[in-house]
């Protein structure tokens, strides 16, 4: 199969899934093709699918991904030892973990074609992901509280690992408890990432934007947190600050230097 055949396969299975879906077309443009399976797989709830559409959304996804092109440490800046800057679309990242700024349902975003980084990792990992974290969420039995971490499978993406934490909301002034949080979710990551032996991890910058974390501030909590856990563990982690803004971009490197 060609990709366009591919894309055009999990789009018909994903339509099939939905009676209201009858007669819907699969457009003709590429970009408006990408666009719609983006969107069937963004609104899809966790459940089973049939073998053959994995095996066609995988072989899709990697190809996408190695499209995309990867990413590894020797890419990057490393500002201090072990400490590393880059900037850019994190699920490119080929490291032992990437991080997942979260919310607390665990399973993703729903909103079609958001640009938030848990609706990304979500589109390019594949449907595998949502319903691992759905049976995940199942046996834990209530939502993921904040500054807390879970490890999974990375699926389709370049990295080993996804970490998913879940970040303050910051509504009002910036708090005490807050800065705890978001210091509770680095640590946790982190320990998450050790745990399974990881070798380099890559951390957004969680709370910042929708959870309206101040930006400056967030990014010197993560940097502080990050020495403080490798001075005291004596771990071997390789951390990556993964930013997406110029904002941040110039923040990390002031902190750094």
């Amino acid at each position: 199969m060609t990709q366009e055949q591919k894309r055009k396969f999990l789009i018909k299975e994903l339509l099939n899934e939905h009676r209201e879906y009858d007669g819907v077309a699969i457009p003709e443009m590429v970009s408006e093709q990408k666009k719609m399976l983006r969107i069937l797989m963004n609104i899809r709830m966790p459940g089973k699918i049939s073998p053959d559409f994995l095996k066609v959304q995988d072989d899709y996804l990697q190809e996408v991904n190695r499209e995309k092109g990867h990413v590894t440490l020797a890419d990057m800046d490393e500002i201090q030892k072990d400490l590393y800057i880059w900037q850019g679309d994190i699920t490119r990242l080929a490291v032992g973990a990437i991080v997942n700024a979260a919310n607390s349902g665990m399973t993703g975003c729903y909103q079609p074609c958001h640009n938030c980084i848990d609706n990304c990792i979500h589109t390019f990992a594949g449907i595998q992901l949502r319903n691992y974290c759905q049976d995940m969420m199942v046996k834990q039995g209530y939502e993921e509280p904040t500054g807390q971490a879970k490890i999974t499978p990375a699926y389709n993406l370049p990295s080993d690992y996804v970490i998913h934490t879940v970040g303050p909301i910051v509504q009002g002034a910036l708090t005490e408890d807050h800065e705890k949080r978001l210091a509770s979710c680095y640590r946790s990551c982190l320990e998450a990432a050790d745990a399974v032996g990881a070798e380099s991890l890559a951390f957004c910058c969680i709370s910042t934007g929708l959870f309206m974390f101040p930006n400056r501030r967030a990014a010197e909590i993560a940097v502080s947190t990050v020495r403080q856990y490798k001075a005291t563990t004596q771990s071997k982690i390789k951390v990556i600050f993964n930013v997406f803004k110029d904002e941040d971009d110039r923040i990390y490197r002031q902190l750094l230097r």
